[in-house]
């Protein structure tokens, strides 16, 4: 019998044997554009205070959000109704919510460019369907208000299955405005300094950079770029600004070799998700934990046959994997005993703080 945790466990071996085959060369060719982004061409986070209103009895109870009510009066204040403090209290509105507003300004937006926002619930509303976000300003780390956000809020629905006996809730207190905001500031964006533009890889590698280089020095010229370190590379750019963006265009298209990355394992404790790269191995190791027990021997007693993997429980129960000593091995070893995503977690925190684990373990 197979528990539920084993077949978690099955599961992300199956996946772990389909993807493996996607890292069996060390190295394949991507464009530059995936690989690095140019210096100080970035995008810059917004935020914003407002309202929504037009709900259907599922907004704030304001008597538990004051804030919800102090921001109406604010709101009426600027708009010619003034409320006393005492009427301002005593207000017991459900159609309306008090939200955050968030955004990325794209590089080179312009005023006038439409960008979509995210409206979450900031207090205690059930749910923002049917509302309308009203103007809110969505400023900058500066202060300063760069774009101005307002629409109606689009928020997942309600399900339920054929037989109807279940029904599946969507999370119902954010919701998303496309194209909401109006950008009504740009942030200048230089793109390079002087006579140079910088390209800085996604993740440092020395030899990843070099290929950059030759790509770039094979394309267009001998000793147009050259790597200012393992991340970031220099390249001469034309000075006129037209011919400076066709160069760069070319430069994006060019593909270049990446390096196969470090042995990784990623860790997913809520969701039960496992990713290795097949770099990933295993040293000689002991492991007890709870009522199981793994015992890995690196040694090789017959050329060929690969390392030994014994797992059991306090029951005497005993199974052997030949196979080499890699993670998937031992994760194959727990799925038939039925191990919970707790167990393997642990279990590789352990060995990774023992040296044994010949990986990057990254819990997500």
């Amino acid at each position: 019998m197979i528990t539920k945790s084993g077949k978690w466990f099955r599961q992300a071996a199956i996946a772990t044997a389909c993807i493996l085959p996607l890292w069996s060369h060390s190295a394949f060719a991507e464009r530059i554009k995936d690989l690095a982004s140019i210096q100080g061409v970035r995008s810059n986070q917004l935020i914003g205070y407002g309202i929504v209103a037009g709900l259907d009895n599922t907004g704030d109870q304001t008597t538990q959000t004051p804030f919800t009510t102090q921001a109406i009066g604010n709101m009426l204040s600027q708009m010619g109704v003034n409320l006393t403090q005492e009427q301002a209290l005593k207000l017991q509105l459900k159609n309306v919510a008090a939200v955050m507003i968030t955004t990325s300004l794209p590089p080179f937006a312009k005023p006038g460019q439409p960008i979509d926002v995210t409206v979450s619930s900031l207090g205690n509303a059930k749910s923002l369907r049917g509302g309308t976000l009203l103007m809110t300003q969505l400023k900058g780390a500066d202060g300063q208000v760069y774009a101005v956000a307002q629409g109606n809020v689009l928020v997942g629905g309600v399900g339920a299955s054929s037989g109807g006996s279940k029904v599946t809730v969507n999370h119902l207190s954010a919701g998303r405005i496309p194209g909401g905001a109006t950008v009504e500031r740009a942030v200048s964006t230089a793109v390079g300094q002087g006579g140079y533009v910088y390209y800085e890889l996604a993740e440092s590698d020395f030899a990843t950079a070099q290929n950059v280089v030759d790509a770039i020095n094979k394309n267009m010229a001998p000793g147009t770029a050259q790597a200012v370190d393992g991340r970031r590379i220099a390249v001469r750019a034309p000075e006129d600004m037209d011919a400076r963006v066709a160069f760069m265009g070319r430069i994006d298209n060019l593909e270049v070799k990446r390096v196969a990355g470090m042995a990784k394992v990623i860790i997913n404790p809520r969701t039960g998700s496992v990713v290795m790269t097949q770099k990933v191995t295993l040293e000689s190791c002991a492991v007890a934990h709870g009522s199981l027990s793994v015992v890995v021997d690196a040694a090789q007693p017959l050329e060929g046959l690969g390392a030994e993997i014994q797992v059991k429980q306090d029951n005497g129960s005993l199974m052997n994997v030949k196979a080499g000593a890699s993670l998937a091995d031992v994760v194959k070893a727990l799925n038939a005993l039925g191990a919970n995503p707790l167990d393997l977690l642990a279990i590789l925190q352990a060995m990774k703080a023992a040296g044994a684990l010949r990986a990057d373990l990254e819990v997500i």
